[in-house]
């Protein structure tokens, strides 16, 4: 079984940075993307940002050119730098992680969450 760990969240300030970061271990066959979604009070869980294996990047409209997604393959860790902060930021961040198993079969995993709230 994969297992994610995320650390990074925090309370900031409007206009101030973050980064979280998220490692996988465990029984990893292959990991075809990476990515980070989100979940504010009374919404759905979006999705935020996405690294493919191909290192190719996808951000929600809502964050391009603040968030930034990026991987060490070698760490199987994945990062997700967050520039200037606003308070619709605000929300549960919680890291995903699509895996191609040795049974050749596509798993998904998600990591517990870490809360991120913009405030002043």
């Amino acid at each position: 079984q994969v297992q994610l760990v995320e650390s990074g969240g925090g309370l900031v300030q409007p206009g101030e940075s973050l980064r979280l970061s998220c490692a996988a271990s465990g029984p990893i066959f292959r990991i075809s993307s990476m990515g980070w979604y989100r979940q504010a009070p009374g919404k759905q869980r979006e999705l935020v940002a996405r690294i493919i294996s191909s290192g190719r990047t996808s951000n929600a409209d809502s964050v391009k050119g603040r968030f930034t997604i990026s991987r060490d393959n070698a760490k199987n860790t994945v990062y997700l730098q967050m520039n200037s902060l606003k308070p619709e930021d605000t929300a549960v961040y919680f890291c995903n992680v699509e895996e191609l198993g040795s049974d050749l079969l596509e798993h998904v995993y998600w990591g517990q969450g870490t809360q991120v709230t913009v405030s002043s």
